[in-house]
């Protein structure tokens, strides 16, 4: 009943200590050895109160304490905790009555650790054993009833009501057992008689209180001798000694010592162990003449703190007793820190704010007190530093602003040293990369480019090429270029050019006008795969250079048609007068619009020049009466282009001072009309006689009101009607198309369907300047042809 009471509170204590432990972050747990793998110890989730989820999104895992075996894992799906390897608590605890496993739960954003304690039961797994099979004792036929002999027990290794228990022996004449704790005896109960029985066997049975019962058995073998009357005695029950761990083989560590009162034989004692573990034997060994125990293997305080070693000394025939050897294990700094890397986001992304946890690390050192105090640190020259956590753990963070276009990945070195004399340190190299971002937008090589394309390109040809970089990684950092849309002389710029959108390249689409248009400007954007994507603009200036594709067009005198115009020459014209003008444009420029005008045929060669940029036609001499009064010239007008372009042009002069001495029209081109044109030259100048008269009597009219004025007909030059001027056309000055000026009032015969006379009147005595000619104005032709018909009028 007492023994169900102490159980129950014993269990009541044990169920406040678990409540305390989850109270305050830790967790113990109890359950026998030797479980299979997987099986359930408990809940971690329900312990701490966490959603199962938690587990997975904080990952969640289990780490060990000071030994790199893992006895338990966590399963994230539902949070139990199970078995992970074979538990035997023998080979993990030994003797120890308590055998406790330490694990560690460690759970991240942010980083808990709670403690799990395994407690670890002892089931009855193994049988009681003796050191030999059979126990050899010499006693002399002398001894009284009543002696003791010591016999060595049996060890179980199990614990507790699973280790020995208790010991029997099988019923026989001379001896009983006596069994005190740890000290057997052997009791002889009736007096040995050599004569009768020289040798006895007795079994020995030791028996342990685990369920199922379990049992070992050992043969006593009794030699009876002659006297031998006392047994070796230890100078110490216990002897004591500490060793520094790691000590050379072959030191001493103790000596132990026991004397035997007999003489001779009988008092030699010898020693040996008693009953010990192989590790033990492993690592020392005793002398068995002088009782020195020295050092055979590596003693390594990590492993083992303290040894109890059962020492025998035994005399010539038989006799023995025990003591017990305590051997503690100092420590020395012989264990380098460890550092673990428990967790790590590999790769960030750059854009990682500067305090994120962005790994754990844990440091173990195996030594202890002094020797197993670390510290840790990094190099100064990574944007990282190590932030202590919980005992010892360390949190990886940030310090700055991340760039992966200037440092792409970082090795960082983490150092751990100890306290120790001499200190010991280790280090370990994380390698951490940096996720791209797309925070880089493309950037051209240059702010603007210009592209040069002459006139009557081929559609398709290359333009010129635009590059962007990115400095961004794979899809962040791939350029795709394109037209940002627009209008080019009011038509889609897709219509001009068109841009290749993986190398950059710009072709035309169409060919182009000089005369259209000289220059225009587009706008390419280059544009990468980010999400979201990020762009640039350029602009890119297209000039058109001219090509030499345009004849000069003739504005004055008109083409050749089905009419030409003639003009008059006084005959008092004096050399250099200026006669008439040859005007022409050119659509192209530059070079390829610089006319020059040349006679190339002429009725009277030496009688006319004209101006070689000016177009000019002025007499070279006076005009003589042997002069023919139908002068014929031919001009041809020709560009500075390469190769040239040229027109040509025929000017008809009449020399004669009135009307009445003009001869038939049709001899004047005679030589370049069919003979049709000669019967419709007569029928004009029929027409034109009936006003021949109305036109004397306006010229005697003009004349008679500019009396004062010289009589010099054509020092003016010739006014171009508009309708002559081609659209859109604009003389730009110095492109010596239209270099002079000058203004001309023309009088035309009407009726004339294939001839016109063209009487001309100067407004200047002599030449103007074309600056002085070009400012006139509209009222000043009203004023003169409002003297003009008053003078009609008289």
């Amino acid at each position: 009943m007492d023994s169900k009471i102490i159980a129950f509170q014993l269990r009541s204590f044990y169920f406040l200590l678990l409540w305390l432990h989850v109270a305050y972050g830790d967790m113990s747990y109890s359950f026998p050895e030797e479980m299979k793998r997987g099986s359930v110890i408990g809940n971690v989730a329900k312990d701490l109160g966490l959603e199962t989820g938690a587990l997975s999104n904080r990952r969640a895992r289990i780490d060990t304490d000071g030994t790199d075996k893992r006895y338990c894992d966590i399963n994230l799906n539902n949070g139990e905790l199970v078995v992970a390897d074979r538990i035997d608590r023998e080979g993990l605890c030994g003797e120890k009555a308590s055998c406790i496993l330490k694990h560690e739960l460690v759970l991240e954003n942010p980083l808990e650790l709670h403690r799990i304690s395994l407690h670890i039961q002892d089931i009855n797994d193994n049988s009681p054993q003796f050191k030999e099979d059979m126990i050899n004792i010499e006693i002399r036929e002398s001894a009284d009833r009543g002696a003791r002999f010591v016999i060595e027990e049996a060890h179980d290794a199990d614990v507790g009501q699973n280790s020995v228990q208790q010991y029997s022996l099988k019923k026989n004449e001379n001896f009983i057992l006596a069994a005190d704790g740890n000290t057997i005896e052997l009791v002889l109960d009736k007096e040995l008689d050599r004569e009768k029985q020289q040798e006895i066997n007795l079994l020995l049975t030791a028996l342990d209180g685990g369920s199922p019962q379990r049992s070992g058995t050992v043969v006593i073998h009794v030699t009876v001798l002659d006297a031998n009357d006392n047994a070796p005695v230890f100078s110490q029950a216990v002897y004591k000694a500490s060793l520094p761990e790691n000590s050379p083989v072959d030191t001493v560590v103790v000596t132990v010592s026991a004397t035997d009162a007999d003489e001779g034989i009988n008092g030699f004692v010898t020693y040996e162990f008693g009953h010990v573990t192989e590790d033990v034997k492993k690592i020392f060994s005793i002398d068995s003449k002088v009782g020195e125990i020295r050092i055979i293997g590596s003693v390594d305080y990590e492993t083992t703190t303290s040894f109890e070693i059962r020492v025998k000394a035994k005399d010539g025939l038989g006799l023995s007793s025990y003591a017990k050897a305590v051997i503690s294990i100092t420590d020395v700094n012989d264990n380098a820190p460890v550092v673990n890397l428990k967790s790590l986001t590999n790769p960030i992304p750059e854009d990682t704010p500067p305090g994120t946890e962005v790994g754990i690390i844990n440091v173990q050192d195996r030594d202890s007190e002094r020797n197993r105090q670390v510290r840790c640190s990094i190099q100064q020259n990574v944007p990282f530093k190590l932030v202590p956590s919980i005992k010892n753990y360390y949190s990886l963070v940030t310090t700055g602003q991340l760039d992966r276009e200037l440092v792409s990945d970082y090795n960082i070195t983490i150092t751990a040293t100890d306290e120790g004399s001499p200190p010991l340190s280790s280090s370990k190299t994380v390698q951490l990369s940096v996720a791209d971002i797309n925070d880089n937008p493309p950037v051209f090589e240059e702010q603007s480019y210009s592209a040069y394309v002459t006139e009557n390109n081929k559609s398709g040809s290359t333009l010129c090429s635009v590059t962007a970089r990115d400095p961004d990684w794979r899809q962040n950092g791939t350029v795709i270029y394109s037209l940002l849309a627009g209008e080019v002389n009011g038509a889609p710029v897709s219509s001009y050019l068109s841009v290749n959108g993986d190398t950059g390249v710009i072709h035309a689409v169409r060919s182009f006008d000089y005369e259209q248009f000289r220059s225009f400007k587009v706008h390419v954007m280059a544009r990468d795969n980010g999400s979201p994507p990020l762009s640039s603009n350029v602009t890119v200036s297209v000039f058109i250079s001219d090509v030499n594709d345009n004849s000069p067009q003739i504005l004055y005198p008109a083409p050749e048609g089905n009419s030409f115009m003639t003009e008059l020459v006084p005959k008092a014209a004096h050399g250099g007068s200026l006669v008439s003008k040859v005007i022409a444009v050119d659509a192209d420029s530059g070079q390829n619009a610089w006319l020059s005008y040349q006679i190339v045929k002429s009725t009277d060669p030496g009688l006319f020049t004209i101006g070689l940029h000016s177009g000019e036609i002025r007499t070279q001499r006076d005009i003589s009466e042997s002069d023919s009064m139908k002068q014929n010239l031919i001009v041809s007008v020709k560009d500075n282009g390469q190769p040239s372009l040229s027109a040509t042009c025929s000017m008809y002069l009449l020399i004669s001072d009135n009307l009445a001495e003009v001869p038939e029209l049709k001899d004047i081109s005679y030589d370049e009309k069919n003979s049709k044109l000669t019967s419709y030259l007569i029928i004009a100048l029929v027409s034109v006689s009936t006003f021949f008269l109305t036109f004397i009597i306006i010229i005697l009219g003009v004349r008679f009101c500019r009396r004062r004025k010289p009589r010099l007909l054509f020092d003016g030059a010739v006014a171009i009607p508009s309708a002559y001027l081609p659209p859109n056309y604009a003389d730009v000055d110095g492109t010596g198309t239209l270099r002079s000026a000058y203004n001309y009032d023309a009088y035309l015969t009407t009726g004339s369907r294939t001839s016109d006379f063209k009487f001309v009147t100067s407004y200047n005595d002599n030449t103007l300047p074309a600056d002085q000619t070009l400012r006139k104005s509209p009222s000043d032709f009203a004023d003169v042809f409002g003297e003009l018909e008053e003078c009609a009028e008289v």
